[in-house]
């Protein structure tokens, strides 16, 4: 699943592809959209919440879409030939005269009223790469459940809003703690530190170019100098397994939590494992 700096930058691609420019194609390929028709319409704006691309268009209507795992929204050019995938995977296509937008294996997608954004999003906590964003906020709200384990507090959206799975691992190094630590377990200038630390990471990526494809894979900004040119080199343990700790040597090891790969280091991370 991206984290928020991939989808932020996803949504400044669509904002320069279709922000100000009138639609001249409109196609929702979901059920309870299909009859839609946005032709004619102006794309007031793209914007990102934590996860969340909203595409707020003339009328007072949003297009609400969540990429997951495997959703992808890609731009071209009126002659390009589109590679996102194949056609019945299309779920959404808006274009105007210079773009088209198309939007593949879109998990959600949703025509709401724009005042009604709240239904989509109204659960998010705050956003690690938004206006709305408010660091001691997000430190009680990851912290209001203490037994809860270190990696799933993370990765609750209504926490704070952008990490994914990468990050959460990266930080739980970065606080030499397992993803299974309970949160409550954390000493209290870690706990400031980690979340002060996620800001920090998301906007290190936030600018970086990446593809409107959810292929791009983000970089932690705190690793250290890359041995070689693999990707995984960019990252403490992400990725990693059996590789050695890029601190200490130790031989990265892997495991599930929440159905997702999670890494970490034995040897600098303390705490349950499984």
């Amino acid at each position: 699943m991206p984290e928020g700096d991939t989808v932020l930058q996803t949504a400044k691609r669509l904002h320069s592809a279709l922000a100000g420019q009138v639609l001249t194609r409109s196609d929702l390929r979901v059920p309870r959209f299909a009859t839609a028709d946005l032709t004619g319409r102006t794309v007031v704006d793209v914007s990102s919440r934590g996860k969340h691309l909203l595409t707020r268009i003339e009328g007072g209507l949003t297009l609400h879409s969540h990429l997951r795992m495997d959703g992808a929204w890609r731009v071209y050019a009126p002659a390009e030939r589109w590679r996102g995938g194949p056609s019945h995977q299309i779920r959404a296509i808006l274009a105007n005269t210079t773009h088209t937008a198309v939007g593949y294996r879109l998990p959600v997608l949703e025509l709401l009223r724009t005042r009604d954004e709240d239904q989509a999003v109204g659960h998010l906590g705050p956003d690690l790469l938004g206006p709305d964003w408010d660091a001691a906020t997000a430190l009680r709200n990851l912290l209001a459940d203490p037994g809860r384990s270190l990696g799933e507090a993370l990765l609750d959206q209504r926490n704070l809003a952008g990490i994914g799975n990468i990050y959460k691992c990266e930080l739980c190094f970065l606080a030499r703690a397992t993803p299974w630590l309970p949160v409550g377990g954390l000493p209290e200038p870690t706990a400031v530190l980690l979340v002060s630390t996620a800001k920090q990471l998301l906007e290190a990526n936030r600018d970086r170019p990446v593809r409107i494809t959810t292929g791009a894979h983000p970089r932690a900004g705190a690793a250290p100098a890359p041995r070689s040119r693999r990707p995984s080199e960019k990252l403490w343990v992400y990725g990693r397994t059996h590789r050695p700790c890029l601190r200490c040597g130790t031989p990265i090891r892997a495991a599930e939590q929440d159905a997702r790969p999670t890494y970490w280091c034995p040897h600098c991370q303390t705490g349950p494992t499984p």
